[in-house]
């Protein structure tokens, strides 16, 4: 598998995987009212294709705001349902990890379960509010640097906020 950085070219194939995986109405989720109007995270967004050049996984990551506080929306990330259970998930999920630490951000935070995220290092973010209608036991967070999350606590913004 080849992880490389979302091209312009990769665009329309990233977004039909997507439509693919997520429900028709995925578009209508709080966490897309924060990517409106905003570029994502252009070193962040990671495709995965196998040998033969077939995308099998994407993620996207967009900077949002808590307060004064950057930090990194990852996601959505899927996964062709064709190459699910092949550690894909995992490799997007750890590069996307290593790339923000490299790239000097502080902290990531997702919308997603804790019982698969936290083995990444994800925990529950207390004190941290996404737009509604969203779980707050499924707002997750971790950080890149050591007391990265300290003080930070609030609504997330979008950077055009």
């Amino acid at each position: 598998m080849t992880l490389a950085e979302e091209t312009a070219n990769d665009w329309w194939e990233v977004e039909a995987l997507y439509d693919l995986c997520f429900a028709p109405g995925r578009s209508a989720l709080s966490s897309y009212r924060l990517r409106d109007g905003v570029d994502p995270i252009k070193e962040l967004c990671l495709t995965a294709r196998d040998p033969d050049g077939i995308l099998a996984g994407a993620v996207r990551n967009w900077p949002v705001r808590i307060g004064d506080a950057m930090v990194v929306l990852l996601g959505p990330i899927a996964i062709h349902p064709t190459r699910q259970g092949e550690g894909l998930a995992a490799l997007l999920i750890s590069r996307c990890l290593e790339l923000a630490r490299g790239t000097g951000w502080q902290r990531i935070m997702l919308v997603g379960d804790l019982p698969y995220y936290g083995r990444y290092g994800f925990e529950k973010l207390e004190n941290i509010q996404m737009p509604p209608p969203t779980n707050p036991d499924r707002v997750l967070g971790i950080a890149l640097q050591d007391g990265a999350w300290a003080g930070i606590a609030g609504t997330v913004t979008a950077m055009s906020d």
